[in-house]
């Protein structure tokens, strides 16, 4: 397991709310079989979504009002 700096992860997503549903998400896809974004060898989905917020591979939009 790696330890990925919450400050770090609040860089790309500065909402701890929106950096759940972002990371909850993208573990989803890649249980679903989506290709990782990042080079790791990390196991669980949850700590690659990380990691790829971290990278800044995942990112989100905000729908408009």
């Amino acid at each position: 397991m790696i330890d990925i700096p919450k400050e770090e992860l609040l860089k790309r997503i500065p909402s701890n709310y929106k950096l759940v549903i972002v990371a909850s998400r993208r573990a989803f896809e890649i249980n679903e079989g989506a290709p990782r974004l990042v080079s790791t060898k990390l196991g669980k989905s949850s700590q690659i979504a990380l990691e790829e917020i971290r990278e800044g591979k995942v990112t989100y939009k905000e729908k408009p009002a």
